[in-house]
């Protein structure tokens, strides 16, 4: 049997279509990342790792800050609904 395009595409398990899927969610993430609060914005991105790729505590991101523990997980809490919301909406819009 020929292989597919498809076949001939797939890197070590994850298909172009996966790769394609996730570059589009990654787009939308930063695209309602955008839309956030200077501070909501930087909390997520260090507790998350997006884009340094090392993901830090709620103490150490409390210290870079100046802010306490308790001050990040409010603000984190409240950005991961909110991005939440925001992609929920774009995926009723497409």
């Amino acid at each position: 049997m020929t292989p597919t395009l498809m076949d001939v595409l797939q890197d070590e398990g994850e298909t172009v279509i996966d790769a394609v899927g996730r570059r589009f969610e990654a787009g939308r993430v930063r695209a309602v990342l955008s839309r956030l609060g200077r501070r909501e914005r930087e909390v997520l991105q260090m507790r998350y790792g997006l884009l340094t790729g090392e993901r830090l505590t709620q103490r150490d991101i409390a210290r870079k800050l100046g802010i306490s523990r308790s001050y990040v997980s409010r603000i984190e809490k409240k950005a991961v609904k909110r991005l939440f919301r925001e992609l929920r909406a774009m995926e009723g819009q497409d």
